[in-house]
């Protein structure tokens, strides 16, 4: 970090809400689906089958609402996928940091995310989040396969997928508690995501290609 910091009002109220409402779903959903599977035992069996069921579902309501938020503001700009710069910022995360370099693409109100994260978020909201929610309400509707017409599924290959995507939000998740560390201060990502406040260096422009509205 070489420059002066000043702060910035990144993350909107929504932003953050939807960021916190999402950890707290994900984190009671893992807990819970692993006590369905035998791996842990805190609410019993068949408490830990409703309170997840009800999570789920309520996950896929607020989702849907934040894709609609995401669309109807221009956010999803944000989100539009690039490679430029991407060797820059993982090597900034292999080595870059640990020797004090400054990040090689600052946050900024119109481009809050670097390549690395462009790529991650999306992946996870437009494939992961989707899958774990279909496979989980298949899962849920197993009863009804017939009458809906999936009685060709199988129930062991669905349980499968949605335990392999229960992994993979698992790992997503540790990986961004490690990285939420990484800012000029340890807590200063978190204090962000609260008060919707970053601290930023001063006189970095944007680039032309890290506009989302130039794609």
């Amino acid at each position: 970090m070489t420059g002066k910091l000043v702060p910035i009002y990144l993350y909107t109220r929504y932003e953050r809400f939807w960021h916190w409402l999402q950890a707290l779903l994900i984190l009671v959903l893992l807990v819970t689906g692993f006590e369905v599977h035998g791996s842990l035992t805190l609410l019993g069996f068949a408490r830990a089958v409703a309170v997840h069921n009800f999570l789920g579902l309520a996950w896929l309501v607020a989702f849907a609402f934040f894709v609609f938020w995401v669309f109807t503001t221009g956010e999803w700009k944000q989100y539009i996928p690039t490679t430029r710069k991407m060797f820059e910022v993982l090597r900034y995360y292999l080595v870059g940091i640990f020797r004090g370099e400054p990040h090689p693409v600052p946050k900024r109100r119109e481009a809050k995310h670097n390549p690395l994260q462009r790529l991650t978020y999306l992946a996870l909201a437009a494939a992961l989040l989707p899958l774990q929610m279909a496979t989980g309400f298949l899962y849920w509707g197993y009863n009804s396969w017939d009458a809906w017409g999936l009685g060709w599924l199988s129930l062991g290959s669905l349980a499968l997928l949605h335990m392999a995507g229960a992994f993979a939000l698992l790992a997503f998740l540790v990986v961004h508690v490690y990285m939420i560390t990484t800012g000029h201060a340890v807590t200063a990502h978190t204090k962000a995501m609260i008060t919707g406040w970053e601290d930023v260096e001063e006189g970095v422009a944007i680039e032309s290609w890290e506009h989302p509205a130039r794609g």
